[in-house]
């Protein structure tokens, strides 16, 4: 596990200008198939480099991208929600910089998967038409012209929560939407869960967890053991198989 420096290659594509990342190799000599990690709006912390372990240990070359790495959340969160919103901008290229990082590493397949998380989970579904081979989206939010940014999708496995009021009846109208455009899907709603129910502890500030929790926001460790073996089964179907 090592963090990475994707600065050389961001800067030539018009990207972050200090893009880092954090590599989790698998055991063994490889090649392994590669999974790009996009992160919360909270930034790359400890909780997404542990998930990023985690698919390293399933077998894939994990590289998360730090989107926040020209100034932190503080300064970066508001500009990359903004390239969310409108489908462009230097968040899109830093992701296509940890792609083609990863395309070309001797260590990898040239198999690749997207997977996010939360503001990540909205970066996988709008990139899942971009030249990868499988997306995992976990409580993202849906595209504001949905049928036309899905055109083309890879196969998708989505994570929500019942309990997210955050994303009501996202799950469904995904499932909708990618149904109808002919991509393979498996959407799943746990009914018990809420949003980042993944993560294995809170996150954010302490100051403002008691409202993320009103509002649904918290770990699920009943429903995170299913989610991730979903998403295991996905990736070894499309980048594995």
């Amino acid at each position: 596990m090592a963090n990475i420096d994707l600065s050389t290659e961001s800067k030539a594509a018009g990207g972050s200008l200090a893009l880092q990342g954090y590599l989790a190799e698998p055991r063994g000599d490889g090649p392994f198939p590669g999974v790009v990690l996009v992160h919360e709006a909270f930034g790359l912390d400890d909780v997404m480099r542990r998930h990023a372990d985690r698919l390293a240990d399933a077998g894939y070359l994990t590289l998360a991208v730090d989107l926040f790495s020209d100034g932190g959340a503080r300064r970066c969160l508001v500009a990359t929600m903004r390239s969310m919103a409108t489908g462009t901008g230097r968040a899109f290229t830093d992701i296509s910089t940890a792609q083609a990082w990863l395309r070309s590493n001797p260590k990898c397949t040239g198999k690749l998967g997207v997977i996010g998380f939360c503001m990540g989970g909205g970066f996988a579904l709008l990139t899942a038409r971009d030249d990868f081979d499988a997306a995992s989206v976990n409580y993202g939010r849906l595209p504001q012209d949905p049928e036309e940014a899905l055109a083309g999708a890879c196969p998708v496995v989505g994570n929500y929560g019942g309990m997210d009021k955050t994303l009501a009846g996202a799950a469904g109208k995904l499932e909708g939407i990618l149904t109808k455009l002919g991509i393979e899907n498996d959407i799943k709603e746990f009914p018990t869960a809420g949003h980042a129910f993944m993560n294995d502890v809170p996150v954010g500030p302490r100051a403002l967890r008691p409202l993320m929790r009103v509002m649904g926001i918290k770990p699920d460790p009943t429903a995170a053991p299913e989610a991730w073996h979903r998403i295991e089964e996905h990736f070894a179907k499309y980048l594995k198989g």
